[in-house]
């Protein structure tokens, strides 16, 4: 097979698959994964973990996660009613727990569970830094960006193996794999990681705001996580993240329309 067909192959199983709506930016995405299977797949995980680390509670830091989670949950549920996707969070499951643990990390599973580690804590420095986290983690799991993470890695894999079967001369299918697996991770794979953690943080600065804290925390609150590390950071070509600065500016850019978009919703003052 040559390597045109392979991309040709790449550009048709995308097309086939790319049957899913995300309601924020009304682009097709992959899902190869339908929420039926993934969500109490990820449901069960959750509880696993839980099991297995020391979660804190009757905290007023744990009461504050619960808190912004929930406030995050009813400025998704309103976005989503007033843009005509009722009952699009029927299957989702809330919970919001906070984990003893010095990472400094936050994450939301497709469906709605989340940890918080108390580690993020002093960087989040607030409960409106807690909602810029909060809200960025929910918006991978409103936008599905795990269901689409996995839908790609099925994609590239199932690429891979048809090169390999299709290709019979060693030293082509040598060269094939050589340069698809960097071709594919640092060509698509990394991009479109990158380009989830942009979208998440369009959504979640949205969210936070309609949620009444204050978008302007956003910025801030990855200028102390750029301080955190150190001002170091992997080139963005070769991550899965945006650079600290590129973040750092385009939240400063969004805060103004997230401001626009909760009065909207007759939000106009905001908590710190």
């Amino acid at each position: 097979m040559k390597l045109k067909n392979t991309f040709i192959l790449i550009a048709f199983v995308v097309l086939c698959f790319a049957c899913a709506t995300n309601p924020f930016t009304g682009k097709k995405t992959m899902a190869l994964v339908p929420n039926s299977q993934l969500f109490p797949t990820a449901f069960a995980q959750y509880d696993q973990f839980l099991t297995e680390n020391k979660v804190v509670t009757g905290t007023k830091d744990a009461e504050m996660i619960t808190r912004v989670g929930q406030r995050i949950a009813v400025a998704a549920e309103r976005w989503l009613n007033a843009n005509g996707y009722e009952g699009y969070l029927e299957d989702y499951k809330w919970e919001y727990n906070l984990v003893d643990d010095k990472t400094v990390n936050a994450w939301c599973m497709p469906g709605g569970k989340i940890v918080f580690y108390t580690g993020i804590l002093p960087i989040a420095k607030n409960e409106a830094g807690v909602a810029a986290i909060m809200g960025h983690e929910v918006a991978h799991a409103l936008a599905n960006h795990g269901q689409q993470r996995m839908s790609a890695a099925y994609i590239q894999a199932g690429v891979a193996l048809a090169g390999n079967i299709a290709i019979k001369d060693e030293q082509d299918r040598n060269a094939f794999n050589q340069y698809y697996g960097v071709g594919s991770q640092v060509g698509a794979m990394l991009p479109f990681s990158r380009a989830h953690e942009t979208e998440a943080d369009k959504i979640g600065i949205y969210l936070m705001a309609i949620a009444g804290y204050n978008p302007d925390e956003a910025s801030l609150l990855w200028e102390r996580m750029k301080a955190n590390s150190g001002g170091s950071s992997t080139p963005e070509i070769l991550s899965t993240h945006p650079s600290n600065d590129s973040r750092i500016a385009n939240l400063k850019a969004l805060a103004p329309k997230a401001k626009e978009e909760a009065a909207k919703f007759g939000v106009t003052t905001f908590r710190e």
